[in-house]
């Protein structure tokens, strides 16, 4: 791995400009703000239900309203504008699109996101389109969810209803966002819908999700897409001691789940090895078909990078990292000396750096693009404002890490924040805040943070001051 770079390097660099085109905005998913959940065709996700399971979501808090973006696009669009984003990350939900998961689409699905898309090319903002965003339908769950092959095929449908009625004006397509999460916290640790906790089922739903994601980009290829992308929530995963190779190897196991399961199978036209040998002690690589890694491998023009926090591992006897970590006895993770967000996660933008340039480094030739970074603060609106310099400290570090790695190579694309809006954050309901925008979840008003103000200023300067 690449070293990590100073504090120092990341503190000094002042007046930085992006190049020429470096595309600016920020993201949002369908389950998070839609709201609509029973409107216009719309059948149940696995996070509907999920949110409906007792003791899964703080005080039970469900996706039904969010911030009724289903109903307020019109305005969140003007927002957008006001703030200067050049481009809009959004997902479509799949349940909306296939109430059935597998059968007819549903045009009423289809028309909202054709609304939005033309009501985002005329606030001249780029819309950037994810199919998958962890909302799967709970009709295809009840058939085996993503531990069923057949679901890869449906996604690949997906794809085609999507951008046959999008892909005129939409550039960019992504295919999944985090397929981390969606195995691992989906599957190993119930963490996250639709909530089992079997290590067989987070690595067969691995290995699923990468095939729909290779069928995705063939079938978005067919559809005419001139970008097409993947979006991995990738770590910087380091030893607690350098010197010691048994964290070292620790590092290794965790790097690869988390990792190069993902990289490798899609950049490099196959599973790593270590990772073959895990899918093996399993019971997983019977599921692995002759021709899968070809698909899995097909091209891509962008990979998307969501960075969040680092990780610090290191070897002991009798700990592990968890369910969401199969196989991983021996390995624990190391809690750090670092400043912490409001979700306890550990704050190091050189992380960033680091991890950006060991991606140049060992899949060079590969365009990346932060499609997520921010940060979740105890967020107080006084007098209409929201004074949120703890998270333009975390974006202004972690924007000048990405130029750091810039200036040193790795092919950078874009930053795109995380998130436009607070919104519904999953298992913790709507108690984090990681929008640069407030909502007032009983009116949905919206008022811009600090941090949207000094977003805006960093876009239209397309740099730091």
């Amino acid at each position: 791995m690449t070293a990590v770079a100073p504090d120092r390097r990341l503190d000094e660099l002042t007046g930085l400009r992006f190049p020429e085109g470096f595309r600016w905005g920020a993201a949002t998913a369908s389950y998070q703000i839609e709201g609509a959940a029973t409107e216009d065709g719309r059948t149940p996700s696995i996070w509907d239900t999920y949110a409906r399971t007792p003791g899964k979501v703080f005080q039970g808090h469900s996706g039904d309203v969010a911030c009724d973006h289903y109903h307020r696009y019109r305005d969140d669009v003007a927002l957008m504008k006001q703030l200067g984003l050049g481009t809009y990350r959004f997902s479509v939900a799949w349940p909306r699109i296939k109430p059935d998961g597998s059968g007819p689409v549903n045009a009423r699905g289809l028309d909202f996101y054709d609304r939005l898309v033309d009501e985002l090319l005329d606030n001249g903002i780029d819309p950037m389109v994810t199919l998958y965003h962890w909302d799967l339908p709970q009709v295809l769950e009840d058939r085996g969810g993503w531990t069923n092959r057949d679901t890869a095929y449906y996604l690949a449908d997906l794809a085609a209803a999507t951008i046959g009625r999008l892909g005129d004006r939409v550039r960019t397509w992504t295919t999944l966002n985090e397929p981390w999460c969606s195995a691992f916290l989906g599957y190993g640790s119930g963490d996250h819908a639709p909530g089992r906790t079997d290590p067989v089922a987070a690595l067969s739903a691995v290995h699923h999700l990468l095939l729909g994601h290779g069928l995705s980009v063939q079938a978005l290829r067919a559809g005419g897409a001139r970008e097409v992308s993947l979006t991995l929530n990738l770590a910087c995963v380091r030893p607690d001691d350098p010197n010691d190779p048994h964290d070292l190897a620790a590092v290794r196991h965790i790097d690869g789940l988390h990792n190069r399961i993902f990289l490798d199978s899609t950049l490099r036209g196959g599973y790593p090895q270590d990772m073959l040998a895990l899918f093996g002690r399993f019971g997983v690589d019977e599921l692995i078909l002759a021709g899968d890694s070809d698909v899995i491998a097909s091209p891509i023009d962008l990979l998307g990078v969501n960075f969040y926090q680092p990780s610090r591992v290191r070897a002991g006897v009798g700990v592990d990292c968890g369910p969401a970590n199969p196989g991983s006895e021996g390995c624990e993770y190391v809690q750090q000396d670092l400043p912490v967000t409001a979700m306890g996660w550990p704050v190091d933008a050189s992380a960033l750096y680091e991890l950006l340039m060991r991606l140049a480094t060992d899949y060079p030739g590969t365009p990346m693009m932060i499609t997520e970074n921010g940060a979740a603060y105890d967020d107080v609106l006084d007098g209409g404002r929201v004074a949120d310099a703890d998270r333009i400290g975390f974006l202004d570090g972690h924007l000048r890490a990405v130029h750091a790695a810039l200036s040193e190579g790795a092919d950078m694309r874009g930053y795109l924040a995380w998130s436009l809006l607070d919104n519904y954050e999953w298992a913790y309901g709507y108690g984090k805040r990681f929008g640069i925008v407030h909502v007032d979840y009983d009116t949905q008003r919206r008022t811009p943070k600090d941090s949207a103000r000094w977003f805006a200023g960093v876009i239209g300067r397309n740099g730091l001051g």
